[in-house]
C-alpha cells in the first residue's frame, strides 16, 4: 500500500510499479482524476524498454501549454494502490524535471473500481 498523503498540500503522489523488458522500476505518479489517461514520461517508459516512437497509435491530448499528440504505449504490467493492470496501455509524454513525478495515474486507471481519496485521514483506497 502507499503511505498517507499529507492532505494540506502538494500532490496526492502514489507509488506505483511498471515492468518492460529492461525490468521493473517504482514511479511517483500523481493520481490526477482530472486525466482521463493515464501518463508516464517518455525517459522512464525508455529506460524499461519501451520505444514510444514505435507506437502505431498516437492520442490527442490537451495540456496547460496547448494541444499535442502523445503515443499510446501498452505495458507488460502497472501496479499501484493494490491493483494489477496487464496488456495496459499509457501515454508517453516529456514531463518537465519541475514536475517532481513520472506522470499521472488517471481515471483510466480505476475503471470498475471505488475510488476513495480521505482528506480528513490522508489515505487512498480502491476497492
Amino acid at each position: 500500500m502507499n503511505p498517507p498523503f499529507d492532505p494540506q498540500r502538494g500532490l496526492v503522489i502514489v507509488a506505483a510499479e511498471l515492468w518492460g523488458a529492461s525490468g521493473s522500476a517504482v514511479l511517483r505518479l500523481a493520481l490526477d482524476t482530472g486525466a482521463t489517461s493515464t501518463v508516464v514520461n517518455v525517459a522512464m517508459l525508455v529506460a524499461l524498454g519501451y520505444d514510444p516512437a514505435l507506437a502505431p497509435d498516437r492520442i490527442q491530448i490537451t495540456t496547460g501549454s496547448g494541444v499535442e499528440f502523445s503515443p499510446r504505449v501498452p505495458l507488460h504490467k502497472l501496479a499501484a494502490l493494490g491493483l494489477e493492470r496487464t496488456a495496459f496501455s499509457v501515454l508517453a509524454h516529456t514531463l518537465p524535471p519541475s514536475a517532481g513525478v513520472d506522470g499521472l495515474l488517471g481515471l483510466d486507471f480505476f475503471r470498475e473500481q471505488v475510488l476513495t481519496i480521505d482528506f480528513r485521514s490522508g489515505r487512498v483506497v480502491v476497492a
